[in-house]
């Protein structure tokens, strides 16, 4: 079996020390060999120091992907299995009894790409870099060795695929076809899930500690759900006694199933509206109608895909932050997030504040919000730490 090496620039091997698992382009001095796309390379410093064993991929600027940092670790069929059963091991100790959830977060569980979310009896996979697309059949065997389940289905259809020169892929992987929508239990909650054609692999589980937040202050408020999808955040806000809830979603599709989620919680639809457009124009609207709220719930889609977004994304938060405040009753509160790994927290911070000041209302911070615990968030791998939340509260 051909060895193939990659030899980096000197002084570049000092994140590697620190075992962070990605190796840019610009790092490496050289590449031995003629690795494909996937394959596996041994990593040296200039030096001739023995780093570590990652996956190429070649037209990628993120050129490797670390699988180890131990030299003795083979990355083979076993190598897989036990980092899946290390996966386990921690989101049973996290959510004892959950039976949906992440159960593998690409590298903050060792395998860089990779995305693996549980719902009930099926997975949903998304094989996003090179690396776990070559050994793509490997780690579906080793999850179907440690994770009894109906079936396996691919929702490998982000766009982030192509900078690793991977085609969008779609569908079954093994066992049965996942029906057209699957229930799934979240504490005293129910949802409806489409894992064929919903967000990501169907549903936002980064949130379950912060439904549980607004639950716990949604009793008698008049709730704005912007950015609403299949309104998970209105039935955690309805089972914790809010008068009214507005979902607003530009997907009509989306609003059904929030009201299909809705009845399957046994909670009154009529406390409930619907509202089908762009959130921004829609908010917009409501300032000119002098519509209030007690609280305003904002969650957008990711917004800064790349630094040459981060200008554009850091506009538009304003922008839906600074129309909620004045949207806002006095004593309000907004529960807002940005889910932009590339938009630091202070720098959120400051634009939450910014909207504040221009609204010229007195905020403050009652809560910070993060992803869920079944989204770790490796030391080495601060990139892993992507949502982020604020409740403020408003004079």
């Amino acid at each position: 079996m051909d060895v193939f090496k990659i030899h980096l620039n000197p002084s570049r091997e000092s994140s590697l020390l620190r075992r962070h698992p990605w190796i840019f382009s610009g790092a490496i001095e050289r590449v031995e060999g003629n690795p494909q796309s996937g394959d596996t390379v041994e990593i040296f410093s200039a030096k001739k120091q023995w780093l570590g064993r990652g996956a190429f991929s070649p037209q990628s600027q993120i050129r490797v992907r670390v699988w180890t940092f131990d030299e003795q670790e083979k990355i083979d069929a076993a190598f897989f299995q036990k980092k899946v059963n290390r996966a386990l091991l921690l989101r049973n100790a996290i959510l004892p009894g959950a039976s949906s959830y992440r159960l593998v977060y690409g590298e903050s569980d060792g395998f860089p790409g990779l995305i693996v979310d549980r719902y009930h009896d099926f997975l949903v996979a998304q094989f996003l870099a090179a690396g776990v697309e070559k050994w793509k059949q490997e780690i579906v065997a080793a999850l179907n060795e440690v994770i009894p389940n109906k079936g396996i289905y691919e929702r490998s259809d982000a766009s982030v695929r192509e900078k690793e020169g991977l085609p969008l892929q779609k569908g079954l992987l093994t066992g049965a076809e996942p029906p057209e929508l699957i229930e799934i239990e979240e504490g005293d909650y129910k949802f409806l899930v489409d894992v064929r054609n919903g967000h990501k692999t169907g549903f936002y589980l980064d949130q379950r500690e912060n439904r549980m937040l607004v639950a716990k202050n949604a009793k008698g408020a008049d709730i704005l759900n912007c950015f609403a999808y299949t309104g998970a955040f209105a039935v955690a806000a309805l089972k914790g006694g809010a008068k009214h809830v507005t979902n607003i979603d530009s997907s009509a599709d989306s609003l059904k199933l929030a009201d299909q989620n809705t009845t399957l919680n046994k909670l009154d639809l009529s406390k409930t509206e619907n509202v089908v457009g762009d959130v921004f124009s829609v908010l917009r609207k409501y300032r000119s109608e002098q519509r209030r709220f007690d609280i305003i719930l904002l969650d957008p889609p990711k917004l800064a895909e790349s630094k040459q977004h981060l200008e554009k994304a850091a506009r538009a938060y304003k922008d839906a932050n600074l129309v909620a405040f004045q949207l806002l009753n006095p004593g309000g509160m907004i529960f807002t997030f940005s889910c932009s790994g590339l938009l630091e927290d202070m720098l959120f911070q400051k634009i939450v504040a910014d909207a504040a000041l221009d609204a010229q209302r007195e905020v403050s911070i009652l809560h910070r919000m993060f992803q869920s615990p079944d989204h770790p968030v490796a030391l080495n791998f601060p990139e892993a730490g992507y949502l982020k939340g604020l409740v403020c509260r408003a004079v």
